[in-house]
């Protein structure tokens, strides 16, 4: 029989994509995005990553004052690690999107590792009407979206924290960000292990069939070997098989309303809970176990809860 292996299930709790109009379930508030964090660290999540949002309209929010809302009381009830966002939305500057981590100084920090388009516009032709009115504006002005993170910004970042020993989650749309990953790696400016969180089905980015995933996998064996831990990430209904390719590949899995928001055909997930119980079920099904907080800390070789600023 194979060894038993601990999974870590990183839950992006609400992020920049998706808009209040999509779902009634989507955390806003500081109340409910501290609540549904806490409800997908009880079901199985070892990773939190945090966005913020203005509590009023709902709109990405990358300032400090909005995180110093619910960092702090996430932290006291979970042992969970957090991660904190540095791409922010692909509305705003690289200086503006990573305030939040340089202050706070996470264990883990998102990191973008290329320039990409990023088509959110095909969302906005599935509603009628939007509660407020930067929604539409949002999704439609994503036509002519570049999403900056060029090599001037990837160092900005990685020097903005370097000091803090925060770790980053580098989020790989495709083939491409990887070899960009390499390119700091032989710089010595990225530490190993590596965590890269490869996204599929974000229009811009690499697909979502099997091959693309196997792909992304083969080139990040070639490139990293044994200095790198790789999870997946399925935009919309995407997530829950791409997340199954990953554990049944030696992989780790993200989930949350930030990539997805459904449970199922045509259902809505109620909660990040509830997509973190589905595919922790698909984990256990293959006989692997889902990594605690402390495993994954040990997995990623982080720095613990106690040596970040908030």
């Amino acid at each position: 029989m194979a060894r038993s292996r601990s999974v870590i299930i990183t839950c992006a709790v609400t992020g920049a994509i998706h808009t209040p109009t999509m779902s009634e379930h989507l955390p806003v508030t500081p109340e409910e995005i501290i609540e549904s964090a806490l409800g997908a660290a009880s079901a199985g999540a070892s990773i939190l990553h945090l966005h913020a949002r203005d509590p009023q309209t709902g709109r990405p929010d990358q300032t400090i004052e909005a995180f110093q809302r619910f960092l702090p009381r996430i932290k006291q009830q979970t042992d969970a690690v957090i991660n904190i966002t540095s791409g922010g939305s692909p509305y705003m500057k690289v200086e503006e999107r990573v305030k939040p981590a340089a202050l706070f100084k996470p264990e883990v920090a998102s990191l973008n590792m290329g320039t990409m388009n990023f088509g959110l516009f095909h969302l906005a032709d599935k509603y009628k009407t939007f509660k407020h009115e930067w929604e539409r504006e949002h999704l439609e002005n994503s036509r002519d979206l570049v999403f900056r993170n060029t090599f001037k910004d990837i160092e900005y970042i990685l020097s903005t924290c370097y000091d803090n020993n925060t770790r980053f989650e580098f989020e790989c749309y495709d083939i491409g960000h990887l070899y960009t990953l390499k390119h700091f790696l032989d710089r010595g400016l990225v530490k190993t292990p590596l965590f890269i969180q490869s996204v599929f089905g974000l229009l811009g980015g690499i697909g979502p069939h099997p091959e693309d995933v196997a792909h992304m996998k083969r080139t990040a064996d070639r490139l990293f070997g044994d200095q790198y831990r790789w999870s997946v990430l399925g935009a919309g209904r995407h997530q829950l098989p791409i997340a199954a390719m990953s554990a049944a590949m030696g992989g780790n899995v993200r989930v949350g309303l930030e990539d997805s928001l459904w449970a199922g055909p045509g259902r809505l997930a109620t909660s990040n809970a509830e997509q973190v119980a589905l595919v922790r079920k698909i984990i256990e099904g293959l006989g692997l176990s889902v990594a605690s907080p402390d495993e994954a800390r040990e997995i990623l070789e982080l720095k613990g809860a106690d040596a970040t600023n908030f």
